[in-house]
């Protein structure tokens, strides 16, 4: 199947189009569906990679059902069938990719859990000694696993630059109770992610979850996406080693290719060359065999 950098529906346009996903609006439902669209430093680059949105939607799907009768999400169907006319017949031509969705009013926070040190919470450790402001003990290495994981929230921010923020903070926005109970989903979720990864040699080294409410109710809801490789950073355990950044199954090889080549994010992004593409299909191929226990296309 041809990769699909943009969704195009007859007589009708996306609401909101990211840098993976373009949303559209159904009434009282939404329809999300993952494009091929692959960035860096928060700019979408010129190509798109194949499969991504296919395999990214496939292992949102097997958490969504693994997670079920831990925690509520928004998934409605995958079936075209249940799509109404136009997006029937195009849905038939995109494979895996889409999901009909409940439309949330989404929380206005990012839930992120942190098992290891890395990334900015790497960085923020060397300066300060804490990461999002958790004192951690002294002498830590960079990847080390953390004694307990550790909850620390963001707020959403249309272009992309999250900022870190407290639990104290976070309860300013949603309140106490709520942000209480999204740490306690949160850390459910990573921990379960995290033994059921470790089942099948892989390290689940950090996430993040975004919740909503439905019309009327108090109870969060799981929704977005959930454990995939775009949104949690997953290493291969054998490979596993403190001391620098281990490798990883996502997008982290893009960025590795445009940061050694001397591009960060100013100006005009280079193209990707096809090695670089295929070596990014592969990794997110390996991962959701990994999960799932299925080859990908099988």
């Amino acid at each position: 199947m041809p990769s699909i950098p943009k969704t195009r529906v007859p007589g009708v346009e996306p609401v909101y189009s990211g840098k993976v996903r373009d949303i559209y609006d159904l009434g009282d439902r939404l329809l999300l569906v993952a494009t091929d669209r692959v960035s860096a430093y928060d700019v979408v680059l010129p190509q798109p990679v194949p499969e991504k949105g296919e395999i990214l939607t496939s292992i949102s799907d097997f958490w969504f059902t693994k997670l079920g009768d831990r925690v509520a999400n928004h998934v409605i169907s995958t079936s075209a069938s249940d799509l109404p006319e136009p997006f029937a017949a195009v849905a038939e031509t995109w494979g895996p990719r889409f999901v009909l969705v409940k439309k949330l009013q989404m929380l206005p926070i990012e839930c992120v859990v942190r098992g290891y040190l890395v990334g900015s919470g790497w960085k923020e450790y060397c300066a300060q000694g804490t990461v999002c402001g958790i004192e951690l003990p002294a002498g830590l290495e960079e990847a080390a696993e953390l004694e307990t994981p550790i909850f620390t929230p963001s707020t959403k921010v249309d272009d992309g630059h999250d900022e870190n923020i407290s639990k104290e903070q976070a309860a300013e926005i949603v309140g106490q109770e709520m942000i209480d109970t999204l740490e306690r989903l949160s850390l459910e979720i990573y921990t379960f992610g995290r033994a059921y990864a470790r089942e099948r040699g892989v390290i689940l080294a950090d996430t993040k979850f975004e919740f909503g409410l439905e019309a009327g109710s108090t109870t969060p809801v799981l929704a977005d996406e959930v454990l995939t490789p775009d949104s949690s950073r997953y290493w291969p355990m054998d490979e596993y080693k403190t001391g620098g950044s281990p490798p990883s199954f996502d997008k982290q090889f893009v960025r590795d290719y445009l940061s050694n080549n001397g591009w960060r994010g100013d100006g005009p992004p280079p193209d990707l060359p096809s090695d670089v593409i295929e070596g990014t299909v592969a990794r997110y191929r390996e991962i959701y065999q990994r999960l799932t226990g299925q080859e990908w296309g099988a």
